[in-house]
């Protein structure tokens, strides 16, 4: 028997395969809920896709196997599948990525076992202008995502205090994630460097629980805020994208009240959302996430 389907969408012929494959043990999800994830939270993830370069993390066997990164979208793709040239100065030449603009395209990609995806801060047209500014806090054992919650709200006090709006996601694993929305000339020279003088200010203030600096010996206990991600050749996960944990877990937009929340009654639980909670929330709030492709915002620099 085939292992193989031909579905159309919005009449664009793909075969599907192995959709009985389970792609996370612990919870018997498979292939096809993948699928059928992706398929149900595009109307709120295509947005944040569209014209972005977009890197595929790949897990052909599912979250307990080997994994690979892919950038290069692949000569097998279909002919309607639209690519963008960027340049790679690592490699000396362009690399054309996979653009998801459309339905079609993004159960493509999510056919080829690409569970996560990660976009660049920039659009593919003009990849040197970041569209947004974006804190990754990553906790150090035994500190967690309530202590990421306390940072967040830091950060978030912070840009206030300069008249900047800021929106917080799960990293989708043990980490948030805090948003700045731009959509106004930047370049990577200035988010970075404002964003590393940001982090640097908070360890300041709060040395005990914030570091800056990328040395992993010095996390224990604190949490990293990478400003580092700041720069255009580096891609962050995508809200709504799946991530590779025990459960299908998902990067989830939030709103700052449910981080408080969290805070205050001291339980991480309340900042972990797997992909049937997230399609409620979507169903129940619509994109949480939605400003930050659309809010105009300068730097104060």
């Amino acid at each position: 028997m085939s292992n193989k389907t031909t579905v159309t969408i919005k009449g664009k012929n793909l075969q599907l395969s192995n959709l009985e494959k389970v792609f996370y043990p612990a919870r018997g999800f498979k292939k096809a809920q993948v699928i059928d994830y992706y398929s149900r939270i595009a109307p709120a993830l295509l947005p944040h896709l569209k014209d972005r370069p977009v890197t595929f993390k790949r897990y052909p066997d599912g979250v307990l196997g080997k994994f690979f990164y892919q950038k290069e979208c692949p000569e097998y793709r279909p002919e309607w599948l639209r690519t963008a040239p960027v340049w790679s100065g690592s490699n000396d030449r362009n690399i054309n990525f996979c653009l998801l603009n459309e339905l079609p395209s993004l159960v493509w990609a999510v056919n080829l076992a690409a569970l996560e995806l990660h976009t660049s801060l920039s659009l593919a047209q003009d990849p040197l202008t970041p569209t947004v500014l974006v804190f990754d806090l990553d906790p150090g054992p035994p500190a967690a995502i309530i202590e990421c919650a306390r940072i967040g709200l830091w950060l978030r006090d912070l840009f206030e205090h300069m008249g900047l709006q800021s929106f917080p996601k799960t990293s989708g694993l043990k980490g948030l994630q805090v948003y700045v929305p731009l959509n106004v000339p930047a370049t990577y020279a200035q988010t970075k460097s404002f964003a590393k003088a940001c982090a640097e200010l908070l360890e300041q203030q709060h040395p005990n629980l914030v570091v800056s600096k990328m040395n992993k010996k010095l996390r224990a206990g604190r949490v990293f805020i990478d400003w580092s991600q700041n720069d255009g050749h580096k891609t962050t996960v995508c809200v709504y994208s799946l991530r590779a944990h025990e459960r299908p877990t998902v990067s989830t937009p939030l709103n700052w009240a449910e981080v408080e929340s969290a805070l205050a009654k001291k339980d991480p639980e309340l900042l972990v959302f797997d992909a049937g909670q997230v399609l409620q929330r979507f169903e129940q709030f619509g994109d949480l996430f939605a400003p930050v492709l659309t809010l105009k915002q300068k730097l104060p620099i």
